[in-house]
């Protein structure tokens, strides 16, 4: 069986991000080198740091990324996007030009007989009161028809310097740790699930930028994906097993914030 693979959280063109244009290779190197053996990859949102499309107009660069994904859905490979908390705007420029599949809201999919819940993993059980407004306001009709009635520069500028500062507001931009089994959010999440979804074999998000592997039950699995900024690091599923991985090249790219 050829292979599914899942990944999240590049935030390419994060302002945060001292070499984005190596960044950017490094994931388009990846994605190429998976392109033989791959039935189908989900990309688990966040996959820009922030992407907002106009009516005529999309965000400025990312074209190596973008022509890769055009590649591999030219090549029948299914490439499933979800919308993350940082790419929400998406109005039809990656469906009709990239030949993506994308989803607003999690999934339930079935690979070779084993069911997956997929998701980016925000707004799922998340305590953070602040958080869920911010998420409202991001997801509101009327909001996002105010942001478009902004020059795409100033709109880039905003949404871009708003996850700037989202991320360095942490001390080494990263987000916290492992907090454990009776803490993670997501794992609470799929241990709710579980009780009306006995049959869901692996719960798979993107969103916290840690990197678990967790046994639920001795069926149920979540994994969380790490991300493309420091850790490089993918879920591939070969017919019968799921495993994390990481992708490593010869040439690093620096992910050193700015000073």
């Amino acid at each position: 069986m050829m292979k599914v693979y899942f990944l999240s959280d590049a935030h390419l063109g994060s302002l945060a991000t001292a070499d984005k244009r190596g960044q950017e290779r490094r994931l388009v190197s990846f994605l190429d080198s998976i392109k033989d053996n791959a039935a189908a990859i989900y990309l688990l949102g966040d996959m820009f740091d922030f992407w907002n499309e106009y009516r005529h107009v999309v965000p400025k660069g990312y074209t190596r990324f973008l022509g890769k994904l055009s590649e591999l859905t030219d090549r029948g490979i299914e490439v499933h996007y979800f919308t993350g908390n940082h790419d929400i705007w998406t109005y039809g420029y990656l469906e009709e030009e990239c030949g993506v599949i994308v989803h607003r809201e999690p999934a339930t999919v079935t690979i070779n007989g084993k069911v997956f819940y997929l998701a980016h993993g925000d707004g799922l059980g998340d305590p953070d009161r602040k958080f869920r407004f911010l998420r409202a306001v991001f997801h509101n009709r009327l909001c996002q028809r105010l942001l478009n009635f902004a020059h795409p520069w100033w709109g880039m500028q905003l949404g871009l310097g708003w996850a700037k500062h989202s991320r360095l507001k942490r001390d080494d931009g990263k987000e916290p740790p492992y907090m454990g089994e009776d803490k993670e959010y997501l794992v609470q999440y799929a241990k709710q699930m579980m009780q009306q979804r006995p049959d869901i074999d692996f719960y798979v998000f993107g969103h916290r930028h840690i990197e678990l592997d967790l046994m639920l039950s001795q069926k149920a699995r979540v994994i969380i994906l790490g991300d493309w900024l420091w850790q490089f690091t993918y879920a591939v599923f070969d017919g019968e097993h799921l495993s994390l991985d990481s992708y490593d090249v010869t040439e690093p790219t620096s992910t050193e914030r700015k000073g």
